[in-house]
C-alpha cells in the first residue's frame, strides 16, 4: 500500500530563502505546494514595492522545482490588519513593528488558514530563520542558529497549537549556506537581495512612503531645556535614539556630542534632543509591555528571570518579569538600557526558547 505524502503550502515570496525552504521539503518528500501572496494592491510607480518582479521569479523558482504555485490577493486583509494599524500607531508617535504584525494577521492567520482548510496542506512553511521543536508531545519556538538571521524575534506571536502545523526548513542553515545551495541547485535568485520593512520598503524609503499616507505637520526640534535647534518633518518620521537625518549635526554644544532624539511631544508638535547616545534621558530600567503573547501559557510563573530583546538583532537583555494584570507585565532590566521604544515589541527567551512577547507600552526612565 502506497503512504500518501504529507503536504505542505510553502510561502513564496521570490527570494532565496522561501526558494530553497521548497526545495528542503521536497527532497524530505513532502507533496509540495508554492502560494504567492499579493499584499499590496496599489500600483506603485516609484518602485516601492516589487510584488510584479517577486512573482516572475516566484514562478521560475516553482517551474525549476516543478511544483505548483497558488497564487492569491491578501491585499484587502493586509491594507485593513496590517497597514491601517501600522498608520494609526504611527500617528500616535508610536514606532510599530510592521513585520510583526503582518506575521501575526497574514501569515500566520489568513493564510495559515487558508492553506489548511481550503487546500487542505497538513503543513504551511515559511523562509524563516528559527526552529520549532517538539519535547513530551508539547510544540516549542527557538532561535535559528545563524545569530545575525534569526528571526524569532517577528515570530513571537505564534500559538503552540499552531506550531505543529509550522515548519521552518531554515532554522538549523547559516545564510551564507542558503545562498550556496540556492546556486548549487540552479536557482536564478540565488543572489536576490532580502527583502525587509512593510510591503519590503527599505528603511531609506519609508518617511517619502508614509507621507503619501499620514498628513505631516512640520514643528520644532529643540532641546530639554526648551532651546530651539531647528525643524523637523513629522513626528512620524523619528524615532527615539535617532541620530541620523536631524538636520542639526553641525550645531555644537557641549562635548562636541552628536544629537540624538529623547522624545517626541505630540501635543506640542515637538521633537526633543539631546546629546550623547548614553544620555541619561535615552536610558530605561524597564518597561511596561501589553497585548502579550505566552507561546506556552501553562509554563510561565511570575515572576521569573529571562533574557529579552526590545528590538531585533539587539544583544540578549537580562531582566526580570512581574505580572501586573491579565493586560500588562512589567519588566526591570538588570541594566539600563538605551532607547526602549513604546510601539516596538518585547521578545522574551528562555536561552534559545522564544518564550512570548509583547507590546512596549510605555518605559521606566532612569531619572
Amino acid at each position: 500500500m502506497k503512504i500518501k505524502k504529507k503536504k505542505v503550502i510553502v510561502a513564496m515570496s521570490g527570494g532565496v530563502d522561501s526558494s530553497v525552504s521548497a526545495w528542503f521539503l521536497k527532497r524530505k518528500n513532502y507533496q509540495v505546494e508554492g502560494l504567492f501572496m499579493k499584499n499590496w494592491e496599489e500600483d506603485d510607480q516609484k518602485n516601492y514595492c516589487n510584488a510584479a518582479q517577486d512573482l516572475f521569479d516566484a514562478e521560475n523558482v516553482c517551474k525549476k522545482l516543478n511544483i505548483y504555485l497558488h497564487k492569491i490577493n491578501f491585499s484587502k486583509e493586509y491594507w485593513e490588519e496590517v497597514f491601517e494599524k501600522f498608520l494609526i500607531e504611527h500617528k500616535k508617535g508610536k514606532t510599530p513593528n510592521p513585520d510583526i504584525l503582518c506575521n501575526k494577521e497574514i501569515k500566520f492567520k489568513v493564510f495559515f488558514e487558508y492553506a489548511i482548510k481550503q487546500l487542505q496542506a497538513d503543513y504551511i512553511a515559511t523562509g524563516h530563520y528559527a526552529r520549532i521543536l517538539k519535547k513530551n508531545e508539547k510544540y516549542y519556538l527557538f532561535k535559528g542558529i545563524d545569530f545575525n538571521k534569526d528571526q524569532s524575534y517577528f515570530l513571537y506571536t505564534l500559538k503552540r497549537t499552531q506550531l505543529k502545523k509550522i515548519l521552518f526548513p531554515l532554522g538549523k542553515f547559516q545564510k551564507k549556506q542558503i545562498r550556496t545551495i540556492a546556486k548549487k541547485i540552479g536557482l536564478k535568485n540565488f543572489e536576490k537581495k532580502d527583502s525587509t520593512g512593510i510591503c519590503f520598503i527599505g528603511p531609506k524609503k519609508i518617511n517619502d512612503f508614509l507621507h503619501r499616507y499620514i498628513q505631516s505637520e512640520k514643528g520644532k526640534i529643540i532641546t530639554n531645556e526648551g532651546k530651539i535647534m531647528g525643524e523637523h518633518n513629522g513626528l512620524f518620521c523619528y524615532t527615539l535614539g535617532q541620530r541620523k537625518g536631524l538636520g542639526i549635526g553641525g550645531i555644537k554644544g557641549k562635548d562636541n556630542l552628536p544629537w540624538y532624539v529623547i522624545e517626541k511631544n505630540i501635543k506640542n508638535n515637538t521633537l526633543i534632543v539631546d546629546q550623547g547616545l548614553y544620555n541619561k534621558k535615552l536610558m530605561s530600567i524597564g518597561l511596561i509591555a501589553t497585548e502579550v503573547n505566552w507561546i506556552n501559557r501553562d509554563e510561565i510563573n511570575f515572576p521569573f528571570f529571562c533574557n529579552i530583546k526590545t528590538r531585533y538583532r539587539q544583544i540578549d537583555i537580562p531582566c526580570n518579569v512581574e505580572f501586573i494584570n491579565i493586560f500588562f507585565v512589567k519588566v526591570l532590566f538588570n541594566s539600563p538600557v538605551i532607547a526602549v521604544t513604546p510601539g516596538q515589541s518585547v521578545v522574551f527567551y528562555l536561552s534559545q526558547k522564544c518564550i512570548g512577547g509583547g507590546i512596549i507600552k510605555s518605559k521606566i526612565p532612569l531619572l
